[in-house]
Formats: structure tokens, C-alpha cells, sequence
């Protein structure tokens, strides 16, 4: 009778203990009140005629406990919690992200009582008014994206308190006001997206921010020159469709890292400076829809073969002289645009080589466009053999001997007539 005591004794021991380690690992699951409430609040900020079925904040139901019953019927998607100290049991909201179900509404009055998140992400919906202040509470925060929205006014000097934040989507609002100099604070950014809002002044001093990897800040207002003192780690800038005056600064050439650069559909003037044709990392220049007047060539053809540049738009601006020959010597570019322009003098042969037989080692120009310029003369040879699909290359409107349409690279524009060809030049008959 002892013996069956014992055994009864142990079994419910077990019992027991199975029993509290799942109430144990129910208990851990829970979400933290205060970040219910704060979702709560969320949720009743927003157009209700906007909260629609299907939508990931129609299922949200607090009738039961969030972080227990996500990805289930009543909490399909919208957060994600995470257990993250040890000290307590409850779980806490790290992530905010809404699918974009055409949400709407003004976040201004909300707390933000989230102090674990670390993404908050309502792009592409309808939200409109202010970005708040009281974002600033959200000191965890590493990526914030509000794009695609409607937010009005400025950006918020309080946003340069997110000292954790490595990515910030405010781009295609319509915010105005200039770029506060605030955002210097953020040491640890990586990426900065403001394109297609209403910006403008100057743009801010923002050398400090060692880590930019990515900047665009293009469809804007923003005057002034371009800036001297970019982060060295930047891969890629975008500043097109701005009112940007004066030439491109010198220090661009100890940007080590630079892959695309983005200057096109400014005010921009002088020469193109030849730093960036035998920049050591550039692949990718576009200064089209400016003002400049001449290419700087560099001192010798040699530097330019150590060039990474693999596209230059040179378009649409008031450029003179003759081609520059040393763009052919480049060894990786492949696409170059020069139309409309003011160029003359004859196609240089080494444009047509290297359109048709480039060489070993050197890559063939897959598109080469001249047309809108006063070049004259006789087609080069090469280019007369090109078969359709073969390249992409353009000569029309211009003032070629004998470019009829009959060949796929003289279309797009009759070749100028003989007067306004005279009237521009002295020309080879």
C-alpha cells in the first residue's frame, strides 16, 4: 500500500510540474499591457471608413491577447512581439508594419508608448497632418517608413533624436519647409529617402554621418550649390529635380565609394568637371537637363583608363566644342548620352570603333547618343555596317552628309538644314 502511495504521489508530481511549465510558457507569451493599450490607441486614431475587412487592423480584436493569438483569425498580421527581458514574462511589441489597405487618419495625438520597437513602417496608405514630435519616443527605432503618404508641414527637428535609426523613408509626402540640420544626429543612418515632397532651402551640413550608404533626396526644392562636405561612405547620390546653382565641388572625388551620382534636372553651370571621368568607384553619372557649357578633359587620355564609369548622361544642356575624344578610351563605358547639345565638328572614329569593334578588354558603346547636336560630315565607316538591334545609337538632327532614314540610326529627326547649320558654324560641305 506504501509502494502504490509513492507511485501516486510521483505520477501527480509530474502532473503538477508539466502543468507549470505550460502555465509558465502561456505567461511568457502574453503581451505587455502598457504596449496593448498603446496599440489600442493606434487603432481607434485611425478613419474607421478606412479600416476595412481583410485589412490586417480589421482583425485586430483585444478581446483576446495580441501577441498570443497573432497570425490567427483574430490577429492576422500589422506587429510582431518579441520576448525580450528576462526579467519579465510578457512579450513586446518590436515591429509595426501595415499592409497598404488604404489606411487613413492623423497620427499627431498618439503617445507612441512603444519603447521596444524598432520598426515602424505605414507607408503607402492615406495617412495625412503632421509627422508628430511625439515620435521621439521611440528611441529603439532603427528604420521608420512613412512614404507614400499625404504628411504635410516640416520634418520635425525632433526626429534627429532617433539616435538608433539606420533607415528613414519620409519620401513622396508633401512635406515642405527645409531638411533640419538635426538630422546630423543620427550617427548610426544608413539610409535617407525625402525624394518627392516639397523641400527646400539649402541642403544641411550632414558630413557627420559616417555610415550613408544611400541618399535621395530628389523631386524637391532645394537650392543653393551642391554640397561639399557629403559622408564619405555614400554608394549613391540622388539630388535630381531640385534648383541646384553653381558647379559640382571638387571634393566629390574623395567620396571612395561613390557608385551613382544624380545631379540631372538642375541649374547647374560651367564645365563638367574631369575628376569625375577618372573617379575611382563613379559607374554611373547623370548631369543632363543643366546648364553646363564644357567637359573638362582629363590631363591625360591615361587616367581615364582606369575610369569605372559604365553610363554618363551629358543630355539636354548647352555643351560646345568638339566630342571629346577620350570618352571612347574608357574601358567599361557602355552607354553614353549626349543629345541635345551644341557639339560640332565630325564623329570621331574612335566613337564608331568602338561602337563596332571595341576591342579586346573594352566594352562597346551598347548605346550611343549624339542626335540634337551641329555634328557634320560623313557617317564613319563602322557605324555603316551596324545592323538594327545591334546598338542603340543615334545621329539624327544634326548635320550629317547624307544620313537618310533608310539607316535605324539617322531616324528620330531629319538632319538640320544647310542654313541653320551655317548660320551656327563654319561646316564641312
Amino acid at each position: 500500500m506504501g509502494v502504490q502511495i509513492h507511485n501516486l504521489s510521483l505520477s501527480s508530481l509530474i502532473i503538477l510540474i508539466i502543468s507549470a511549465a505550460s502555465l509558465q510558457l502561456l505567461a511568457e507569451s502574453k503581451t505587455f499591457w502598457a504596449d496593448i493599450e498603446a496599440l489600442k490607441e493606434f487603432k481607434n486614431s485611425l478613419n474607421p471608413d478606412s479600416v476595412t475587412p481583410g485589412s490586417c487592423v480589421n482583425s485586430w480584436d483585444f478581446t483576446l491577447d495580441p501577441c498570443d493569438n497573432l497570425f490567427s483569425d483574430r490577429f492576422t498580421c500589422g506587429f510582431r512581439c518579441d520576448l525580450l527581458d528576462n526579467s519579465s514574462s510578457a512579450s513586446r511589441l518590436t515591429e509595426l508594419t501595415l499592409d497598404q489597405a488604404g489606411y487613413s487618419g492623423s497620427l499627431s495625438s498618439l503617445s507612441w508608448n512603444f519603447p521596444y520597437l524598432q520598426t515602424l513602417d505605414l507607408s503607402d496608405n492615406f495617412f495625412s497632418g503632421s509627422i508628430p514630435d511625439s515620435l521621439s519616443n521611440l528611441t529603439r527605432l532603427s528604420r521608420l517608413g512613412l512614404s507614400g503618404n499625404s504628411f504635410s508641414g516640416s520634418i520635425p527637428d525632433s526626429i534627429g533624436l532617433l539616435s538608433n535609426l539606420e533607415e528613414l523613408f519620409l519620401d513622396n509626402n508633401r512635406l515642405d519647409g527645409a531638411i533640419p540640420q538635426s538630422l546630423h544626429g543620427l550617427a548610426q543612418l544608413k539610409r535617407l529617402e525625402l525624394q518627392g515632397n516639397l523641400l527646400g532651402g539649402e541642403f544641411p551640413e550632414l558630413g557627420s554621418l559616417q555610415n550613408l550608404y544611400y541618399l535621395d533626396v530628389s523631386n524637391n526644392a532645394i537650392s543653393g550649390g551642391v554640397p561639399i562636405n557629403f559622408p564619405p561612405s555614400l554608394l549613391q547620390i540622388s539630388m535630381r529635380n531640385n534648383s541646384l546653382e553653381g558647379s559640382i565641388p571638387e571634393n566629390i572625388k574623395q567620396l571612395g565609394f561613390l557608385q551613382v551620382l544624380d545631379l540631372s534636372h538642375n541649374q547647374l553651370g560651367g564645365a563638367v568637371p574631369a575628376h569625375l571621368f577618372n573617379h575611382l568607384s563613379l559607374q554611373q553619372l547623370t548631369l543632363s537637363f543643366n546648364q553646363f557649357t564644357s567637359v573638362q578633359s582629363p590631363v591625360s587620355l591615361s587616367p581615364s583608363t582606369h575610369s569605372e564609369l559604365i553610363a554618363l548622361d551629358l543630355s539636354n544642356n548647352d555643351l560646345r566644342g568638339m566630342l571629346p575624344p577620350f570618352m571612347a578610351a574608357m574601358p567599361k563605358l557602355s552607354a553614353l548620352t549626349l543629345e541635345n547639345n551644341k557639339f560640332t565638328g565630325m564623329i570621331p572614329t574612335q566613337y564608331a570603333f568602338k561602337v563596332a569593334v571595341p576591342g579586346s578588354g573594352v566594352s562597346a558603346f551598347e548605346r550611343l547618343l549624339l542626335s540634337g547636336n551641329y555634328l557634320f560630315g560623313p557617317i564613319p565607316g563602322p557605324l555603316l555596317r551596324l545592323k538594327p538591334g545591334s546598338a542603340n545609337v543615334g545621329l539624327g538632327d544634326n548635320c550629317l552628309y547624307r544620313c537618310p532614314r533608310v539607316f535605324f540610326f539617322c531616324q528620330g529627326g531629319d538632319q538640320k538644314s544647310f542654313h541653320e547649320c551655317r548660320s551656327f558654324g563654319p561646316m564641312i560641305p
